[in-house]
């Protein structure tokens, strides 16, 4: 089927547009996740028989205890559905497959996967993995309006394309002035559930501070760069004390790059 566009209006009333991500994509994304998992499946089979079998044959499974099996099997379960879980919600849903191909999991408001919605749409692959080979999962895919299978179903999620310009814009002036002082996200480090707490409130109010800072005389930006630090540094559990009005100036436009990657919807 041809990927398609949908209209998201967020809680925030903002409207969004993305491109679907349809069954050759997701697939394709899914594959290369499945192979890594295999090599890790067969690289801890093969530590756990050469720890645990004393030396015997690699294909001697008469001496395993049945315990210990039972827990490699939980074991290797939880690791392969925690890989997909732990991956998009960390990763603003994004597992590596999905990351190489260029797509993510999102909800349907718009906004990143919750902890919740990753377990829901990652746990129910059983179900889409009926009767076998992934059958239920692809035939949703194919037919459904929305590109869904059932995960997406009951975790109201929906796996769109990458946002990537197809031509290189003008920078903005702000963007111009992160440049100049050759500012990048890796300049700090945000705790993860620093991140998961921002809303599009916060997103909005440091876009705005950025976008206009460079418009402001020298007195009223440091003003709004103080006022902005007292507001938004506690949120990210960030020292302001010691610090001169440059390096606020500088964490804040940092934070600004941090954000516009999970929130900046532009296509």
């Amino acid at each position: 089927m041809n990927q398609e566009q949908v209209g998201i209006k967020t809680p925030e009333f903002v409207s969004l547009q993305f491109q679907l991500a349809g069954l050759g994509s997701r697939a394709t994304a899914f594959i290369i996740d499945l192979l890594i998992l295999l090599v890790v499946n067969i690289l801890i089979i093969i530590a756990l028989i050469i720890v645990f079998a004393g030396g015997r044959d690699l294909l001697d499974f008469t001496g395993t205890d049945s315990l210990l099996l039972g827990i490699t099997i939980v074991g290797l379960f939880l690791i392969n559905t925690g890989y997909f879980i732990a991956l998009e919600y960390f990763s603003g849903g994004r597992t590596i497959g999905k990351r190489v191909i260029g797509i993510r999991a999102i909800q349907e408001n718009g906004h990143s996967l919750t902890l919740l919605s990753s377990f829901i749409r990652n746990f129910l692959r059983v179900i889409d993995n009926l009767p076998a080979g992934y059958f239920l999962g692809i035939i949703m895919i194919f037919f459904h309006s929305k590109h869904k299978r059932i995960g997406d179903l009951v975790a109201g999620t929906i796996v769109v394309h990458e946002r990537k310009g197809k031509r290189k814009k003008k920078l903005s002036p702000i963007e111009q002035e992160i440049a100049k002082k050759g500012l990048t996200k890796d300049d700090l480090t945000i705790e993860e559930w620093s991140l998961k707490s921002i809303s599009q409130k916060d997103w909005n109010l440091i876009k705005t501070y950025s976008n206009r800072l460079m418009q402001l005389p020298t007195n009223e930006r440091s003003e709004l760069t103080l006022q902005m630090a007292w507001l938004l540094f506690p949120r990210f559990g960030l020292e302001l004390v010691g610090k001169s009005n440059l390096d606020l100036e500088n964490t804040l436009l940092v934070l600004y790059l941090i954000l516009k990657e999970e929130w900046a919807y532009e296509l």
